[in-house]
């Protein structure tokens, strides 16, 4: 594993451990060239995934681009690093799980979006923002009303 920091080849594993939600290996790792400590994570990918997004241009899937986002709507709402992986875990999984080679940028949205609902109604509202391009006060307003009027019932 290449080093982060001095992009020295070789690492030393220092400690191993599954993640909480159990869909990972953690590992600690020591750079053999200037002896920093760094974490990798080894995940299982059960098959190539092509994302296909809304121009019709193709790209590899992409775990780390849901979890940005994610991360993003979550930003100051107080939610711990470990429900946002258990979020962006479960997305993956959908994804993989459907059986097929290509799946649809909006599909992954709106599973992104069911996530987020059950998590945080602020968050929910914030990835909706950018995901469906609202382009004035009234999308969130009406947005947030039919949130408000979901969390009521």
């Amino acid at each position: 594993m290449r080093c982060p920091f001095c992009a020295h080849d070789d690492s030393q594993v220092k400690d191993s451990r599954p993640t909480e939600d159990n869909t990972a290996i953690r590992r600690r790792r020591q750079c053999e060239g200037c002896g920093a400590r760094f974490t990798t994570f080894e995940r299982v990918q059960l098959r190539e995934i092509t994302v296909v997004k809304s121009d019709e241009a193709r790209e590899s899937f992409d775990r780390a681009k849901i979890e940005q986002s994610v991360t993003l709507a979550c930003r100051k709402r107080g939610i711990s690093q470990e429900r946002i992986d258990q979020l962006v875990s479960g997305v993956q999984r959908q994804i993989e799980t459907r059986g097929e080679s290509e799946v649809a940028s909006r599909a992954i949205g709106e599973m992104v979006m069911d996530g987020l609902r059950q998590l945080d109604a602020v968050a929910y509202i914030r990835f909706a923002s950018v995901y469906r391009d609202f382009t004035e006060a009234k999308d969130f307003e009406e947005f947030a009303s039919s949130v408000r009027d979901v969390v009521k019932h």
